[in-house]
């Protein structure tokens, strides 16, 4: 049993130092994509926990920003529970297929760029640069204070400039996390500035192309 207590104590550790590399991501970055260098089964099981939880929390605020969210009490069988309980299923379910498939493609473009990293590596980095659209969800509780129900309603007395000024916010928070992606993908691979910004302009550009595309057919 003594034999096993060291590995615990370095285990809890190694998991508490990934969960506070949380908020360090917003102040100092670069020594946390840095850290993501350590690719080893070990460091990546460590860093399981948090990564499940930005995701999760991420997929919760962006499915929250969609217009499905600012209708869904048009529905009078919708109240704030199964708001919340939707909010939930649908932002798990944005996250998954966001960090599986966002991060395939991105894996893909530095691929093609020379990087020598992994699939999983990639998928982290995205998660840790994902923490402001995490954050995000602070605004909601201001956003219910002042609107109430009507911010998940048409034509609510959410409509107007309050909604264009949290929709910026949001961006804002968006915007932060691409700049983080440019960050990450430079302090991990330790690429140039333009080769880390054209790795994520690809990555981004193709579903964008992919949208317009289907919304012209």
């Amino acid at each position: 049993m003594a034999a096993t207590a060291p590995v615990r104590t370095k285990h809890s550790s190694g998991v508490r130092d990934w969960w506070l590399r949380v908020p360090l991501v917003l102040q100092r970055p670069r020594p946390v994509f840095v850290a993501l260098r350590d690719d080893s089964d070990e460091a990546a099981g460590d860093r399981s926990e948090p990564v499940l939880a930005i995701v999760l929390l991420s997929g919760i605020a962006l499915v929250l920003s969609t217009g499905t969210a600012g209708r869904l009490m048009d529905n009078q069988a919708y109240d704030g529970l199964l708001v919340a309980v939707w909010a939930f299923i649908a932002g798990s379910l944005y996250a998954i297929f966001g960090y599986i498939v966002f991060g395939a493609l991105l894996y893909g473009v530095v691929k093609v760029l020379g990087s020598q990293g992994s699939y999983r590596r990639t998928r982290h980095l995205i998660a840790y640069a994902a923490v402001p659209i995490a954050l995000s969800l602070v605004l909601w509780p201001f956003r219910l204070a002042l609107y109430g129900e009507d911010v998940f309603r048409t034509g609510g007395s959410d409509a107007g400039t309050g909604a264009r000024v949290f929709e910026l916010l949001q961006l804002g928070f968006v915007a932060w996390t691409v700049a983080l992606l440019v960050i990450g993908i430079k302090a991990v691979h330790g690429w140039t500035w333009p080769r880390a910004g054209l790795a994520v302009a690809i990555a981004l550009g193709v579903p964008v192309l992919i949208g317009v595309a289907v919304g012209v057919t």
